[in-house]
């Protein structure tokens, strides 16, 4: 937490009572007031159940907007349930704080979580708080909705389908060097509106809620792209228990993403690695590809076919010469 918040503190109920309002409207969260939240499937679904905490100096930084930690804590969780094509239900929420925080920092947290569930068609029903050596930590547990027998799962992709990718890569990548090292715009000839989405993308990802028509109708496995493409994308086929080719070039990058690679084109390496895309990454049977392009495009999300699912094992990342891409890791990771 910023050391520049007023003094005042919130204790235990103080946090509880700012953080109630969020839990209206759901009758099984009891006003946050009971020890448990009772939940009640729809008839034909089941429940996909998520979680994927975030904490300062890993997932954000300490001087990040309350209002910006908030929403990453809460669409980090979402964008998985995108992935499953589930449509989000409700969440709980443990809070780990270091010390005890300003009235003014949780009231701005609690507004970010309100912009969030707002976008993303849930509630909070549940939680704790706590406090504790180390950084601030957001334990979120997400609950999502899905026609039973019809969740998209991971290790489900086969030799011949295709890869497809939502919006663009990279760009959360640059915008957290840029939040550590503003310079870095200058370098890479980036205007003011360019450097702000690239550090937009960072702080507040956007999970792919609209694309899960096409990825039922469509999509023989999907997963989040978190931890970055090169990682990600060997995870699906290692799950598969196939191989997979990308082609780097065909990677769908925004203009100012495009820009500072012009700039610095070793910056590819963090484009597939770098992580906080909060894309899906989809494997869809060829047959299927025209469609999948079409039901994307009504939901108003754009996708991009980048390679395909092959026999064997292992994932390459072809270059622009033609040649495998040699990186020195393959993506994020919180024990290497």
């Amino acid at each position: 937490m910023s050391s520049s918040e007023p003094s005042s503190v919130c204790g235990e109920a103080d946090i509880i009572a700012m953080l109630a309002p969020l839990a209206e409207g759901v009758p099984g969260a009891f006003g946050l007031m009971d020890d448990c939240a009772l939940i009640t499937p729809e008839a034909g679904s089941e429940l996909v159940l998520k979680t994927d905490p975030v904490a300062e100096g890993v997932h954000f930084l300490p001087d990040d907007a309350p209002e910006d930690i908030a929403w990453k804590a809460l669409a980090v969780n979402v964008s998985d349930l995108a992935a499953k094509a589930a449509r989000p239900i409700g969440y709980l929420m443990a809070l780990a704080f270091p010390e005890a925080p300003s009235t003014a920092w949780v009231g701005r947290f609690a507004a970010g979580l309100a912009q969030a569930q707002q976008r993303f068609g849930c509630a909070l029903i549940g939680g704790d708080t706590d406090r504790r050596p180390g950084p601030l930590t957001i334990s979120i547990t997400i609950l999502g909705a899905v026609a039973r027998g019809r969740m998209v799962r991971r290790g489900t992709a086969r030799p011949g389908d295709k890869v497809f990718v939502s919006g663009t890569l990279g760009d959360a990548a640059l915008g957290l060097a840029l939040r550590k090292t503003p310079a870095l715009a200058g370098a890479w000839g980036l205007s003011a509106v360019e450097a702000d989405h690239l550090r937009h993308r960072y702080t507040r990802p956007d999970p792919r809620l609209a694309l899960s028509s096409a990825l039922l109708a469509c999509a023989a496995a999907a997963m989040d792209i978190s931890d970055g493409l090169a990682k990600d994308a060997a995870r699906m086929c290692s799950a598969s228990a196939c191989g997979g080719r990308v082609h780097i070039p065909a990677i769908p990058l925004s203009a100012a993403c495009a820009r500072a690679l012009d700039a610095q084109p070793s910056l590819i390496s963090q484009v597939v690695t770098g992580g906080d895309d909060y894309e899906i990454l989809a494997a869809v049977p060829a047959g299927q590809a025209s469609a999948f392009r079409t039901a994307a495009a009504a939901a108003e999300v754009p996708v991009t076919e980048i390679g395909s699912f092959l026999e064997g094992r292992g994932l390459v990342l072809d270059g622009a010469d033609g040649r495998p891409l040699s990186l020195a890791k393959s993506g994020f990771d919180h024990f290497a």
